[in-house]
């Protein structure tokens, strides 16, 4: 079971900005990356469910995590239905994230009180999600669905909606800016932040690095909390 209350969760994405979203088929990449991140000061971090048995990857990594890094939260992400959920919510999963809208996902969360972020394409999608208990909805993928000026559109009739984008955020200062002027709660990171060179080259330095600079991007451009 999560070792996080599901409101200190929300909190945390709110407060650090940032979701680095990552999978490798082995435990040990994994461990890595997660450490890069926290040490360059992240605390929130999407395991993507990707590949075949990474629900096994999964369940070592938080293990260890456990242990050597107990501030940092790890969920699940691409997680498409409700036994896909459990599953993970059975390994430690301190929250789920869903590529879409699926009430099933919402229900199994919500009674463990899990914190659970539904992909979201259009207004009436992210409406569903908050009244099935959604506190934050990611838009997926974020630049196609319309960008900062989809998100900014959004929070202009709704402005209790807490939003995160994923796909199309790059740890720039140009990119991350139009993101939070918008009006964005957090953003999630995947490939633009742990690029396919420092995997495959061991550079987890630099990684720490780039995690540490792109926070401190955010903090920059974000209006205050």
């Amino acid at each position: 079971m999560s070792g996080f209350k599901r409101i200190n969760v929300a909190i945390a994405m709110e407060e650090t900005g940032l979701v680095p979203l990552f999978y490798h088929p082995e435990a040990q990449v994994c461990r890595e990356v997660i450490t890069a991140c926290h040490d360059g000061g992240a605390r929130v971090f999407e395991f993507t469910n990707r590949g075949d048995f990474a629900h096994e990857v999964f369940a070592e990594v938080r293990k260890w995590a456990c242990k050597e890094l107990p501030d940092m939260m790890i969920g699940a992400g691409s997680v498409p239905d409700a036994q896909t959920a459990a599953i993970f919510m059975q390994m430690g999963a301190d929250f789920i994230v869903s590529p879409s809208l699926n009430p099933e996902v919402a229900r199994i969360c919500n009674r463990r009180k899990v914190l659970w972020i539904a992909g979201c394409g259009t207004v009436t999608e992210i409406s569903q999600a908050e009244e099935l208990g959604a506190e934050i909805v990611k838009i997926f993928p974020g630049s196609a669905v319309g960008g900062p000026s989809f998100v900014r559109a959004v929070k202009g009739p709704c402005p209790w909606t807490s939003i995160m984008p994923t796909g199309g955020v790059e740890p720039t200062l140009e990119n991350l800016s139009g993101w939070f002027a918008a009006g964005v709660t957090c953003v999630g990171m995947g490939s633009a932040l742990v690029t396919d060179k420092i995997v495959k080259a061991g550079d987890w330095k630099s990684l720490e690095k780039t995690v540490q600079e792109t926070l401190g991007i955010i903090k920059k451009v974000r209006p205050a909390l």
